[in-house]
C-alpha cells in the first residue's frame, strides 16, 4: 500500500474514532503510532515514540507556558482578582455603565499579568458576575463583557501567543 493510502487509511480510522467518543489525544497518538509502525516498522516506531515527547517537553522556551498558568492559579487563589476589580471599579465604576467597564479592564489587566486568557476569564467570572448580578446587571451582558475582555491576553504582552510565535520565528522574547 502507498503511503498516501496509508494516510487516507489513517484519516479515516481517526475519524470513526472520534466517533466512537476515543480522547482526541490518545486516536492522534494511536492512528499516528500504527501508521509510522505499518511504514517504518515496530523498532523505529518504538524510538520515535521514546523521543518525540521528551524533547517537545525539554525545549527550555516552552517552560514558559506551565509558568504562565502557574501564575495564573497563584493570582487566583491569592485573592488579587477580587483587588484588581475592585481597583478597576474604583477608577471608572463612576461612570454609566461603569461596572461593565471596570469589568473589562480588570480582567484585561488581569489577563496580561497572566498571559493567558482562560485563568482572566475564571478569576473575573467569580468576582465580577456576583457584582454584577447585584447591581441588576443583565447576564448575558456580564459573561459576554468577561469573554470578550479575556480574549485581550492575546494581545497585551507578555502573552502566550506572542511567546510561542516568537519561539517560531526564532525570535528573542526578551
Amino acid at each position: 500500500m502507498s503511503p498516501e493510502i496509508t494516510g487516507l487509511v489513517g484519516l479515516i480510522l481517526l475519524i470513526v474514532l472520534l466517533f466512537a467518543r476515543m480522547w482526541i489525544g490518545a486516536a492522534m497518538a494511536m492512528v499516528g503510532f500504527l501508521g509510522y509502525t505499518y511504514i517504518m516498522g515496530l523498532k523505529p516506531a518504538f524510538a520515535v515514540v521514546s523521543q518525540i515527547p521528551f524533547s517537545t517537553i525539554a525545549w527550555y522556551p516552552m517552560s514558559t507556558v506551565p509558568l504562565f498558568i502557574f501564575m495564573g492559579v497563584i493570582l487566583f487563589n491569592s485573592g488579587v482578582g477580587a483587588a484588581l476589580y475592585d481597583t478597576a471599579y474604583k477608577l471608572i465604576g463612576q461612570l454609566r455603565g461603569g461596572l461593565a467597564m471596570s469589568t473589562v479592564l480588570a480582567c484585561a489587566l488581569f489577563a496580561a499579568i497572566t498571559g493567558v486568557s482562560a485563568p482572566a476569564i475564571v478569576t473575573m467570572g467569580k468576582v465580577a458576575v456576583p457584582e454584577m448580578r447585584k447591581r441588576n446587571y443583565d447576564d448575558k451582558l456580564a459573561t459576554g463583557s468577561i469573554a470578550c475582555a479575556g480574549t485581550l491576553a492575546f494581545l497585551i504582552p507578555p502573552s502566550m501567543a506572542f511567546i510561542i510565535y516568537g519561539i517560531l520565528t526564532e525570535t528573542s522574547i526578551g
